[in-house]
């Protein structure tokens, strides 16, 4: 099991400035929601935003302490356009 801060820092060390919400879906540690905004998204296409948070859970996720997850990601520019904000 990894722990929602443990997610938020994996992400935080890989991406530039990024800001990141995590919510632990069932309380079991290993079914997370991210929303994930960071200015490394800029210009690429949504698949590679994921590919890019991806790659900073590889560890979670091969060792399967992340069995499920589903995120969100924007550009901030784009975050700015929803009016929202990441604690």
């Amino acid at each position: 099991m990894v722990t929602p801060e443990q997610v938020k820092a994996m992400i935080e060390a890989k991406l530039s400035d990024a800001q990141v919400q995590v919510e632990d879906l069932t309380g079991t540690r290993d079914h997370y929601q991210l929303t994930v905004v960071s200015p490394d998204f800029e210009g690429i296409p949504r698949v590679r935003q994921h590919q890019l948070v991806y790659g900073a859970l590889q560890d979670a996720m091969s060792s399967e302490a992340i069995h499920a997850l589903t995120m969100k990601t924007y550009t901030p520019e784009a975050w700015a356009a929803t009016s929202g904000a990441v604690s």
